[in-house]
């Protein structure tokens, strides 16, 4: 006796909202710090406009696969296209990698021959990106504990935020002291500071896009909980996958004696949905025991 339970007792976030103000904040900052670049002739701020450039870009990425995300089934993709949010995540996770690998090793070859940079106007453009970016990420920050392609869109922004910042406080030395070097310095040191952020983003997604048990689900816990319920004699073949960032399916063969299957199902479904976040269940009912093993 098969049964399959799709509920979902959160309602779905709508990131519509955050992507639009983040995208177009973000759009206005790439042409006003390449301006100012442009302008000032500093290749500083023309290499972290043209990081920004590639925010945008990710930010796009990420706000398309939310908008996938939301259609409905067909018949040829059955589970919708929730998928594309972790491919996104994942899409993030390596554009922050590469970009920081970019900037460290230009960083790297600029600390033996430190370049001039006009420190009040790095570092009044720098004020402006941390505004922009730290309001960005606020836009996400609600989202981004559940939902995989939020947190992406979240560390990108809060990660850009932090270079700003980082880069205040090279021009404020530079200005004190004249030691061009302070520049490609902190570039490095918070460059190290976002790659390991990325890193556990890059784990996680590639992880989901194996279809690996999110990380916030303990399969174990749960295998016992399901034996523990009333009529349950023993279980096989529990698999748990996420169908997007924040959707998870779960489908396992129950041996089990009862009286009502239905409201059996009705009961364990609510609790997965409830505990664990768990909105699609596929139960398989069996009356008696399987050789394979759990």
């Amino acid at each position: 006796m098969a049964h399959d339970h799709t509920q979902d007792h959160r309602p779905p976030t709508d990131l519509g909202p955050a992507f639009r103000w983040a995208v177009g904040l973000n759009t206005g900052y790439v042409i006003v710090e390449g301006a100012a670049g442009w302008i000032t002739g500093s290749l500083a701020l023309l290499a972290d406009a043209e990081h920004n450039l590639t925010d945008v870009d990710g930010l796009l990425i990420a706000w398309g696969a939310a908008v996938l995300a939301k259609r409905a089934v067909t018949a040829r993709h059955t589970w919708g296209l929730g998928r594309a949010t972790i491919l996104a995540a994942l899409f993030n996770a390596i554009a922050i990698l590469v970009g920081v690998g970019a900037v460290t090793w230009e960083a790297v070859q600029r600390l033996s021959d430190p370049v001039a940079v006009p420190g009040l106007t790095v570092m009044l453009v720098a004020l402006v990106g941390i505004g922009v970016n730290t309001g960005s990420a606020l836009l996400f920050m609600s989202s981004r504990k559940g939902d995989l392609n939020a947190k992406g869109a979240f560390l990108h922004m809060a990660a850009d935020a932090a270079v700003s910042g980082a880069v205040v406080l090279a021009a404020v030395g530079i200005m004190v002291t004249g030691w061009d070097w302070l520049d490609p310095a902190v570039a490095i040191a918070v460059s190290l500071l976002i790659a390991v952020t990325a890193a556990g983003l890059f784990r996680e997604a590639l992880h989901m896009s194996l279809d690996g048990v999110p990380f916030e689900i303990d399969r174990a816990a749960i295998a016992d909980w399901l034996e523990r319920q009333d009529g349950v004699q023993g279980l096989h073949d529990l698999h748990i996958w996420p169908l997007s960032t924040m959707r998870t399916a779960l489908a396992v063969h129950l041996v089990w004696q009862g009286a009502d299957p239905d409201a059996f199902i009705d009961r364990v479904t609510d609790a997965l949905a409830e505990a664990h976040g768990i909105a699609n269940v596929t139960l398989q009912l069996e009356r008696r025991p399987c050789d394979r093993a759990a």
